[in-house]
């Protein structure tokens, strides 16, 4: 695998597309008004598709383009491809539940078209200028669709606060920016990465702690985790269904690129950190949901405990564990995507429930819809064969390879507290007395939830694609 310098317009192809389009969707939605919608909808969907598609004919061969500050390789080829899907995964599910919620605005498929622009470039960010304007371009769009309910109280607070703490942790990510071009005279992650060779300071360090304490807010990874669970439920469904996957997917790359590729000579301190915070991560993600009765809010204290198991894979500071992260990160896509499809599927008329006491006896009325429920929940709690048993087996081997057995020990321990609340949703669907029956699901959320569904059901089945897929990504990135 070669690298070379090619500043050309194919480089940044999925970039350029999804910026010029997205520019031509707000035009039409403002000469049209929200009689656009679906037509903008289905326009950035076609979009995103057409991304996937340059994403995926770029080419096996790494190129630095623009100085140095972009880099495409198979790592940034991968999570790009699953950050797309989860933003068009979002997209499709939205349409529905924003008629009936009488939400329908055409600037919604805009801005996740602008926040996806964001994370494209955050995933090929080879310096500091474009990994804060990738972060800030994903952020911005993100603090407006969180309270796109704008009569809502819950749906207002929620963008607030994530905009307040966002703002927070954009400026820590900014400063330890600083302290690091400082203390090195340069932006560009390999002469970084060369300065580093030659030894570092105290105050470099304290850069570094900045760095990751401003990507750690962006994947809601403890003690950065305090927006999650607020925004998760005051949002509208779709835009958690949002916020739950595809972001998740560019902020930990980031975080991977940054402490693998440019600070490889200092594992052994960013190490203690990421050791830290997976900890901390998996032990609240599996306590604090044991009490939750909203399933959104499950989803969030579920996500925070997800993060903090691809931490794991990390903390190993090998290339087997990244290869671990990004299994473990995919499959936490598919399961997600699938969760929050089923969720949007509990209507009532046009009134959607989130409490977890309202799936009761779902199995009696859409056996179908209960029988994928309980087959994602199972892969949420690591239950073999299911697809999340394998993701935690990959990133716990990476760290017991690695020598972090008390890591791997603690992680094995929190994954069977967090079983608990799991298991608690099946019972609910299985043997809890039946409440009104639900809406049949769209044809929209019936694809997701299968496409899911064939993820999770069949992973031991035919492993083979994504494990070969995150092989080759991992290797390009050392």
């Amino acid at each position: 695998m070669t690298s070379v310098t090619l500043p050309a317009i194919g480089v940044v192809l999925p970039e350029l597309l999804l910026a010029v389009g997205s520019l031509a969707l707000l035009l039409i939605g403002a000469v049209r008004g929200d009689r656009a919608s679906g037509l903008v909808n289905a326009l950035a969907l076609v979009l995103l598709v057409l991304a996937g598609i340059a994403v995926a004919f770029q080419g096996p061969e790494k190129i630095v383009a623009f100085n140095g500050s972009f880099v495409l390789d198979g790592f940034a080829r991968f999570w790009k491809l699953l950050a797309l899907i989860g933003s068009a995964a979002a997209i499709a599910m939205s349409r529905e539940f924003f008629v009936r919620e009488r939400l329908d605005k055409f600037e919604f498929p805009v801005l996740v078209l602008l926040s996806t622009l964001g994370m494209l470039l955050m995933i090929s960010a080879d310096s500091l200028l474009i990994l804060y304007v990738g972060l800030e371009l994903q952020s911005l769009a993100i603090y407006v669709i969180a309270a796109f309910d704008r009569d809502n109280a819950r749906s207002t607070e929620a963008g607030l606060k994530y905009f307040v703490l966002g703002a927070l942790s954009s400026g820590m990510l900014l400063y330890g920016s600083s302290l690091v071009y400082g203390l090195t005279g340069s932006i560009v992650f390999s002469d970084i990465a060369a300065a580093l060779a030659g030894g570092h300071g105290v105050l470099f360090i304290f850069g570094l702690v900045f760095i990751i304490a401003g990507l750690a807010f962006k994947i809601s990874a403890v003690p950065f985790h305090m927006w999650t669970p607020d925004v998760y439920e005051g949002a509208p469904t779709p835009v958690t269904a949002f916020l739950a996957a595809a972001p998740k997917m560019a902020a930990m790359a980031l975080i991977v690129r940054v402490l693998m590729g440019v600070f490889p000579a200092i594992v052994d301190q960013w190490q203690q950190i990421i050791v830290f915070v997976a900890l901390a991560s998996m032990a609240l993600g599996s306590f604090a949901a044991i009490g939750q009765r909203s399933i959104k809010r499950l989803m969030a204290y579920s996500s925070i405990g997800h993060m903090g198991y691809a931490l794991v894979g990390l903390a190993a500071g090998t290339p087997q564990g990244v290869e671990a992260v990004l299994i473990y990160t995919a499959i936490y896509l598919a399961t997600t995507l699938g969760a929050f499809a089923g969720i949007l599927a509990l209507r009532n008329g046009n009134v959607y429930v989130d409490r977890i006491d309202d799936l009761a006896g779902l199995s009696r009325s859409q056996p179908a819809l209960a029988f994928f429920f309980a087959m994602i929940f199972f892969s949420f709690a690591g239950i073999p064969p299911w697809a999340g048993f394998f993701g935690k087996l990959y990133v716990f081997g990476a760290a017991i390879e690695a020598g972090l057995y008390t890591l791997a020990i603690i992680g094995v321990l929190t994954s069977v507290v967090g079983a608990f609340y799991y298991l608690r949703v099946v019972k609910i669907i299985y043997f809890d007395e039946p409440k009104a029956p639900y809406e049949p699901m769209t044809p929209v959320l019936k694809l997701v939830l299968g496409a899911s569904s064939v993820v999770v059901l069949l992973f031991w089945v035919l492993p083979a694609p994504l494990v070969g897929a995150a092989a080759v990504a991992a290797k390009s990135l050392f």
